[in-house]
């Protein structure tokens, strides 16, 4: 009993610790969604050809939005 009970608490450890580090690396990600007329979206992330004129356009509104 002491056995199965370790291993559920060490598997569901192992599962709240690999959710917090893709949640971690992937709230570091800049990115920018596109939604257009028709319902469909692009997101543009770090490093597309895209993504590189754009997100810094986005950097700008966003601080001047906040007024910094």
């Amino acid at each position: 009993m002491r056995r199965s009970a370790a291993a559920i608490l060490g598997v569901l450890g192992g599962m709240v610790a690999g959710a917090a580090l893709i949640r971690r690396q992937t709230a570091h990600r800049e990115r920018a969604d596109l939604y257009f007329e028709d319902g469909s979206m692009l997101s543009l992330s770090n490093g597309s050809p895209g993504a590189e004129r754009l997100l810094p356009l986005a950097r700008q509104i966003i601080s001047q939005a906040r007024g910094t």
